[in-house]
């Protein structure tokens, strides 16, 4: 993987670096993992795995590696059939280094708390899910997913918040959040004003039209600006980090 330039290639170290959450946290700080075509599109056939590449999966391990919690949307987690995150000895041994818990669980967001106990979110993982979910929820689901181990939070009436979903995943201590998407917890993010970092792999290829963009739903009110703080390429990918521009 290169920095802007072919001969300017980054070991393992340099790119957790370049990647790294700022260092003192006193609130969450939200960075969000896209890959698209080209042309704009959030999937090819369904899913983001067809548009990825070595290179992007390796920012995306990265971006769990590094994170408190792992934030995705119900939609994601039953399309791209989530687990639990898995340890590896790479993810042990950074995370270790790093003080940070062995694993993050993740962070399911679900207004009408649509995955079920059976979901391999909630049974197959080492560390408890957090369910983030509303008042309208029927409250036999959530019963089934508490009693299934998930951390139910309550988090917004009809819609979850997602002030109040950040606000409960700090009462935990979780400040370092690696959202995955989809696109409509994306627009929801960037709607409320709450995206700190965006990471976004460009695939060198064109899917037409179909597809959904990485972020679709609620409008937000102004542009969020960003600024360009680092480019990474690999075979034709790009690997572009953007920071939330200073107020």
């Amino acid at each position: 993987m290169h920095l802007l330039r072919p001969d300017e290639t980054l070991d393992d170290r340099a790119l957790e670096d370049l990647y790294a959450y700022p260092e003192t946290l006193s609130r969450p700080f939200v960075q969000v993992n896209f890959i698209a075509s080209a042309d704009g599109a959030a999937t090819s056939g369904g899913k983001s795995a067809g548009l990825s590449h070595p290179a992007d999966k390796k920012i995306f391990a990265l971006g769990r590696d590094l994170a408190d919690v792992v934030l995705v949307g119900a939609g994601t987690v039953l399309v791209e059939g989530y687990r639990g995150i898995k340890r590896t000895e790479v993810r042990a041994e950074r995370r270790a280094r790093l003080g940070l818990a062995e694993l993050p669980p993740i962070a399911v967001v679900t207004g009408r708390c649509s995955i079920g106990p059976e979901a391999s979110v909630i049974a197959d993982t080492r560390v408890p899910p957090i369910v983030l979910t509303t008042e309208a929820a029927p409250a036999a689901r959530r019963a089934d997913l508490t009693a299934a181990g998930a951390d139910v939070v309550v988090a917004g009436a009809e819609k979850v918040d997602p002030h109040r979903a950040l606000d409960a995943l700090a009462e935990r201590g979780l400040l370092r959040v690696c959202c995955e998407g989809g696109p409509t917890l994306f627009a929801d993010l960037i709607a409320a004003g709450l995206v700190d970092q965006l990471c976004l792999t460009v695939a060198p290829l064109l899917t037409g039209a179909g597809a959904p963009r990485i972020a679709e739903g609620v409008p937000g009110q102004e542009p969020l600006g960003l600024e360009l703080s680092s480019v990474l390429t690999e075979d034709g990918f790009l690997m572009l980090r953007y920071r939330r521009s200073p107020t």
